[in-house]
């Protein structure tokens, strides 16, 4: 299985294709609908798409780790990981290989 990328700009020619809207206005369309999930995140909030699924932040506590070369104990920081939930309808339509139910 070879991996694909979807990029910023096949999203906005997606959308100028699909709107109708100049590639500019696409690819600031794009950018303001990324820029305003990037934003809810950094403040905490958990972001839903319908049919889609829910981005959130998850605060992780500090732990011990192990390096895996040496065996040596390594203190992991806090920090705030991304978590994202697909939805039922997103996981059924991967499941189908993009086909509708």
């Amino acid at each position: 299985m070879t991996e694909k990328t979807v990029t910023r700009a096949q999203l906005s020619e997606a959308v100028y294709h699909e709107v109708g809207l100049s590639r500019s206005e696409s690819a600031d369309l794009v950018e303001a609908v990324l820029d305003r999930i990037a934003h809810g995140l950094v403040r905490g909030e958990a972001v839903k798409i319908s049919s889609f699924g829910s981005f959130s932040v998850r605060q992780k506590g500090r732990r011990i780790g192990r390096n895996p070369k040496t065996g040596q104990e390594v203190p992991i920081l806090p920090r705030r990981v991304l978590v994202f939930r697909p939805s039922h309808l997103l996981k059924n339509h991967i499941n189908n290989g993009g086909k509708a139910r």
